[in-house]
């Protein structure tokens, strides 16, 4: 099982291969949100990947196509409604932590 961690926190889950990182930090007790039920839609959950990015499933049209509408986007981004956990452990930081969206 990988292993995500949550920065800035610092706090790790462990999550099964092929669940999504939304579903891995919001077990670890993150605060994240996904407004549109997790259709890359909103965009609310935007994080970085800081590590392990290869491990994850590779980016769809649809999270693409809602990054691109983003501001403060980079090669880092990730939807973690979109982003399935390979065998690797994966270090996000969430970008919205504190301000309460």
């Amino acid at each position: 099982m990988p292993t995500v961690t949550i920065l800035p926190s610092g706090k790790t889950v462990e999550a099964a291969t092929g669940s999504r990182l939304l579903d891995a930090i919001l077990a670890a007790g993150e605060p994240i949100v996904s407004k549109c039920g997790g259709e890359a839609k909103c965009g609310a959950c935007h994080l970085f990947v800081q590590e392990g990015r290869k491990s994850l499933s590779k980016t769809t049209r649809a999270e693409n196509e809602k990054l691109d509408s983003i501001v403060g986007v980079g090669s880092k981004s990730r939807l973690a409604c979109q982003a399935t956990l390979g065998a690797e452990n994966v270090t996000v930081e969430l970008l919205g932590f504190g301000s309460g969206f």
